[in-house]
């Protein structure tokens, strides 16, 4: 869900994974080769991803 999420977007151009089993590359294929979202199902995501206090930006307090 994520990997589809994340390349809907036409200004994202890639993204990294991280497979350390070939069965993990054939489900990320597998994902992105999968239906598109719904309109409906992009707003849910939409929703829950705004309900999280997440800055991806922010200097990580690990370094």
């Amino acid at each position: 869900m994520a990997l589809q999420w994340t390349l809907r977007d036409p200004v994202v151009v890639s993204a990294l994974i991280g497979a350390s089993r070939p069965e993990q590359l054939d489900e990320n294929i597998a994902a992105v080769n999968g239906p598109e979202f719904s309109d409906q199902e992009l707003t849910a995501i939409d929703a829950l991803a705004h309900g999280i206090d997440v800055n991806l930006w922010s200097v990580s307090s690990d370094l």
